[in-house]
């Protein structure tokens, strides 16, 4: 049985009250206090509200742009998966806005398997890199980097089931709904919302990740814990590890 070194907990911990990551301009998670041991209540227990698409880290399966509703648990099958951790500096294009192109992810390391061996899973971390990203607020005045839809068929073709990001989405999060990234991922035809014996069931994307700096590019293990949501998407908590003799 193999045994693994705990490196990093990629996950950003999200405190409600606190300053949080923040997209498409949703309310903050918030927890509203139904007991309190300070108040003279047995116990402590709360009501917490929160949309984990937008609120923190989260993994998503293609049930979050198809008709039919697919559970991010049914679709996550693999428990200990290897991966490869990227450091990617985006390209500035002459909208302004930063982009990911696939020359981008080649210079960072991002091979195909004939040449690199290959990976389950893609972390990839945006620099500049700081812990501003833990309380980030992502709008209409801040767009984050975003992937060139080019970039998106290279990590496919590259066969990377899973890929991790330490940004609120793959597209850019104001796209007008095409979500285009989403679906080269997940091999769903353009403008559809429908799953075929093509798309990539099993594949999953995980967003606003946390990946410190001093964690160096490399291969590593993976595990991708989720909570039991049944649903499209669920908070999750990506743990970086290493094999140990």
């Amino acid at each position: 049985m193999s045994a693994y070194e705990l490196i990093a907990d990629l996950s950003i911990p999200l405190k409600f009250g606190w300053p949080q990551p923040n997209a498409f301009g949703v309310d903050a998670a918030v927890a509203m206090t139904l007991g309190d041991t300070r108040d003279g209540s047995s116990v402590n227990f709360e009501q917490y509200t929160f949309i984990p698409h937008c609120n923190g880290t989260h993994t998503e399966c293609v049930g979050h742009i198809t008709d039919e509703r697919i559970s991010v648990r049914d679709c996550l099958k693999d428990v200990v998966m290897s991966a490869l951790l990227v450091s990617v500096e985006p390209d500035e294009v002459a909208s302004g806005d930063a982009v990911i192109s696939k020359d981008v992810l080649s210079i960072g390391g991002v091979q195909p398997p004939a040449t690199a061996g290959g990976s389950d899973s893609l972390i990839v971390r945006t620099l500049p890199n700081d812990d501003s990203k833990l309380s980030r607020t992502y709008d209409g005045d801040n767009i984050p980097p975003y992937f060139t839809a080019e970039a998106m068929r290279y990590i496919v073709e590259c066969g990377f089931k899973h890929l991790l990001v330490d940004l609120p989405s793959i597209d850019r999060i104001f796209d007008e709904g095409r979500l285009e990234n989403h679906r080269i991922f997940w091999n769903v035809e353009v403008g559809s919302r429908a799953v075929t014996e093509q798309t990539r069931l099993h594949s999953t994307v995980t967003e606003l990740i946390y990946v410190p700096d001093e964690i160096e590019d490399g291969k590593y293990f993976l595990n991708l814990q989720l909570a039991p949501f049944e649903a499209d998407a669920a908070p999750s908590r990506p743990v970086l590890l290493r094999a140990v003799d």
